[in-house]
């Protein structure tokens, strides 16, 4: 252990100390004089506990970030922090203003919470705009002078003890260090700071390591919780450049009227525009003594164009295939946006996500939203994912937004992780079968079952029941539109995966008396579709996915031509059950009339710099640039998809070209006008 003598690095971690001491410090501040958890509010222990761990790993993450630089400094050749005065100087210069800027945000902190019952976050930048009235208003609400004066001298405090440590570190007389030491001491401690950054130190898979994100400390599913587990500097600078995702609000009043009539909007305001419209229960519900169960299952990066039931020359999905001939079938089902993560929050909030950066289920500004889901109260909910819900933060929208989901994730399961993406689909479908056999036979259950397998790396698992590959000529393959053989063969398990289910829901009893749905999130990437010339010409392959609901102890077989959206799920489903419900976003029962000669829905292309967004209806494609520039009209079967045929159909070409802007417009203005407001308290709370 005789590397642990080194000078530098006792000065190094002495820094660490004394700052991830501070920030433990304020977080027990923010504990106990403004977080209302333990106040006014009754709250499990344990999970408050549990969320105050967390945020201590926030704060190691912190303090290693801000020691950083100076272990640069220490480790400089010849001129470093042991061996010259002027870079010790520097390194103080450095802390004094990292503290003072950090501890600076923490004052801020506290009275932002203290104001408006939330954490700092990008937000607080809208003070900067009306900078004189902002800095009234803190001189009349606030003891500033005091304020200021404590910070001060807190920062003073911890600078003396910072600036205490060269003495008894960097300045005593160098002692030797054998070499094989010091390279033990260098792998402990690289070790030690990649696990302190990552935040984790276990379930972490190292082919795609996740680092502990915002979303964890809300893993309550309650505000005020998590709260506690947020580091105020780390949670300010993840939400900073979610600032240019705000919605321009002229335009959503100018495109206002056009969503009333498209939506059906009940009582609507011009100047604060909703829209909200009561659905009740329809005479097209099912009839049933018990309610069912509804499973959704996300089909990884299956496009229609790789099912042979949507026209692909292969037999590649004979599951599928049945289940769509035995169920509804939607010809023309289209996700709004292609990436996992934005057909994940479309298909559980019903807006389409827009997002011109990341995914918005990244956003913690609008990560609780109102849902129809949430009014499925019999159903106990669950969400199945094989990996770790921080991907995208999904764990974010799932926790805040469903109202007591039960979050199977990374490190809930038995089965080995096999890849990248955690365990197998089959092993998925196992345990997720096992838990849904468990449940009281009286009471229903909603399952969200996130599949992976069908996506880069591959991987075909060595244990998959009697699944086998097959091998064919590389030209017939590209020809069907797969890009290899490993492709063909992952579309080929996640169909059997799904047959493989479908027999365990009826091994299990619930097969009969639950409703499926199935939809492709996107489409991977392809060759050509000489069976799909349309879609691939206009770059709409991806978007086009199947889209399958299967309740064989309900529904009759049933074909859908029209064009249909991931958006229309939930509220399709719910009439279905029979459940009056309130609508706020920007999805359709499928089987209730559309507005008079609407037959579109909307999705985004993100081309380049610019999105093209569009409406497709069962024949055409509406293209045009998110300014309203370049707009095109197209026959998606037609002989020539790239002609542009807005002079044959004018009417059409206006009316898809207002619609796609106003859809574009106000799905921006729904991310935050759909925010739901916060539960009071967290007295059932639990987690997996």
């Amino acid at each position: 252990m005789s590397w642990w003598k080194s000078r530098r690095l006792q000065y190094l971690a002495g820094t660490f100390v004394i700052l991830l001491a501070l920030f433990a410090g304020l977080r027990m501040v923010f504990f106990g004089f403004f977080s209302e958890v333990g106040d006014t509010l009754e709250f499990d222990r344990n999970i408050v506990w549990q969320t105050l761990l967390i945020g201590f790993r926030f704060d190691i993450r912190l303090a290693l970030l801000l020691t950083l630089p100076l272990v640069l400094l220490a480790y400089l050749p010849r001129i470093n922090l042991a061996t010259s005065p002027w870079v010790r100087k520097l390194g103080g210069l450095y802390l004094i203003l990292a503290l003072l800027v950090v501890t600076l945000i923490y004052v801020i902190d506290f009275g932002h919470y203290n104001y408006l019952g939330v954490r700092i976050n990008a937000t607080v930048y809208r003070f900067l705009q009306d900078a004189a009235i902002s800095q009234q208003m803190l001189w009349e609400s606030y003891p500033v002078v005091w304020i200021t004066l404590g910070w001060l001298a807190g920062c003073a405090l911890v600078l003396g003890l910072l600036f205490a440590l060269p003495k008894s570190t960097l300045l005593r007389e160098p002692g030797t260090i054998k070499l094989s030491s010091r390279i033990i001491g260098s792998v402990a401690i690289t070790l030690l700071v990649v696990f302190g950054l990552l935040g984790r130190v276990s379930n972490i898979n190292f082919e795609n390591p996740v680092p502990l994100r915002w979303s964890q400390a809300f893993f309550s599913g309650n505000q005020a919780v998590g709260a506690l587990g947020l580091n105020p500097v780390l949670f300010l600078y993840d939400t900073t450049g979610l600032v240019r995702e705000d919605y321009n609000l002229e335009l959503v009043k100018e495109y206002y009227p056009l969503m009333v009539d498209y939506l059906g909007v009940q009582n609507p305001d011009p100047e604060q525009p909703h829209y909200d419209r009561f659905i009740g229960e329809q005479p097209h519900r099912l009839q049933f003594e018990r309610t069912p169960n509804v499973v959704f299952i996300m089909l990884e990066s299956l496009g229609a164009s790789r099912v042979s039931a949507w026209g692909n020359p292969l037999p590649t999905t004979p599951n599928l295939d049945r289940l769509a001939q035995e169920g509804w079938m939607f010809k023309n089902f289209y996700v709004p946006v292609v990436a996992t993560a934005k057909t994940i929050w479309a298909s559980i909030t019903g807006i389409p996500d827009v997002s011109k950066e990341e995914s918005a289920t990244r956003n913690p500004l609008i990560s609780r939203q109102r849902l129809i889901l949430n009014q499925f109260t019999e159903h106990e909910k669950f969400y199945f994912i094989g990996g770790s819900a921080s991907w995208a933060n999904m764990r974010a929208l799932i926790n805040r937004s469903i109202d007591g989901v039960h979050l199977y994730e990374e490190g809930s399961w038995k089965s080995p992780v096999i890849d990248v993406w955690g365990i197998s689909d089959l092993d998925l479908f196992k345990e997720t079968d096992a838990i849904l056999r468990q449940q009281p036979k009286d009471k229903p259950f909603f399952a969200y079952i996130q599949t992976a397998g069908n996506h880069r790396p591959f991987t075909i698992p060595k244990h998959n029941d009697d699944f086998q590959t097959i091998e064919l000529p590389e030209e017939e393959v590209k020809a069907a539109g797969f890009r290899s053989l490993a492709q063909l063969n992952a579309v080929r398990l996640l169909d059997y995966n799904i047959g493989r289910f479908m027999e365990m829901a009826k091994e299990g009893g619930y097969l009969d008396n639950t409703i499926f749905v199935l939809f492709g999130d996107h489409n991977n990437r392809i060759t050509s579709l000489p069976h799909m010339p349309g879609h691939d010409l206009l770059k709409l392959e991806s978007n086009h996915v199947p889209g399958i609901i299967y309740a064989p102890g309900y529904l009759e077989p049933r074909e859908f031509e029209t064009a249909t959206s991931l958006v229309d799920l939930m509220p399709t489903v719910a009439g279905l059950l029979g459940i009056p419900y309130q609508n706020t976003t920007l999805g359709r029962d499928i089987q209730l009339p559309a507005p008079e000669g609407e037959e579109a829905e909307f999705f985004v292309l993100v081309e380049g710099v610019f999105p093209v967004i569009g409406m497709v209806t069962k024949d055409h494609m509406l293209r045009i640039n998110h300014d309203g520039s370049q707009a095109s009209l197209h026959e998606l079967y037609g002989e020539d998809p790239l002609k542009d045929v807005a002079g044959e159909h004018p009417e059409l070409f206006e009316k898809l070209s207002k619609l796609a802007l106003a859809i574009y417009e106000s799905s921006h203005y729904q991310f935050y006008q759909n925010r739901a407001p916060e539960p009071t308290n967290t007295a059932k709370l639990e987690v997996q």
